[in-house]
């Protein structure tokens, strides 16, 4: 009878480890990285399901900054920028676009004041969308991994039912 209930124990252990596994497995959201900066401001970028998000804020400090408008250019093409709740600002790009490379013009409205930041995309903070898959593979490293964890578990399984039954 012992047995059995710690065969469960495990059995529950083992669950719980999966359901883990699978949430930790989740892509998280990037963090934006540096764009383009000047003494005054720092754009971040990053990429978002269906375009780019970039961040404005103070180069140095905590204060708060009143953006008043953004205004985006991609390769000398004017993109409408629409600002989000969290205080950034959002720029819609088609999908399948590879924006790695190109350059990008930010115009920022500040204090009363227009600042024009410039910088290069790049293939982390510039691409929209997911990245397309490699050729021959069909799953991503996170899937894989996750795949990976639940072989094991089951191999462990296996192996401690087996003993289990050995013992009794």
């Amino acid at each position: 009878m012992a047995c059995v209930s710690i065969t469960r124990a495990f059995l529950a252990v083992i669950l719980c480890a999966c359901a883990a596994a699978a949430v930790r497995a989740q892509p998280a959201a990037p963090q934006p990285a540096p764009l383009a900066h000047s003494a005054l401001l720092a754009v971040d970028a990053a990429p978002a399901a269906g375009g780019l998000v970039l961040r404005v804020r103070r180069a140095t400090g905590d204060t708060p900054l009143g953006v008043t408008d953004v205004a985006v250019t991609i390769d000398g093409k004017a993109e409408p920028a629409t600002a989000r709740n969290d205080g950034s600002w959002f720029v819609a790009r088609p999908a399948g676009v590879q924006d790695a490379g190109k350059t990008i013009a930010v115009t920022v409205g500040h204090d009363g004041i227009h600042e024009v930041l410039s910088g290069r995309l790049v293939s982390s903070a510039g691409v929209s969308g997911p990245a397309p898959p490699a050729a021959g593979t069909g799953l991503s490293s996170s899937r894989k991994q996750l795949l990976w964890w639940i072989l094991n578990i089951v191999i462990v399984l296996i192996a401690a039912i087996a003993i289990s039954r050995r013992t009794s």
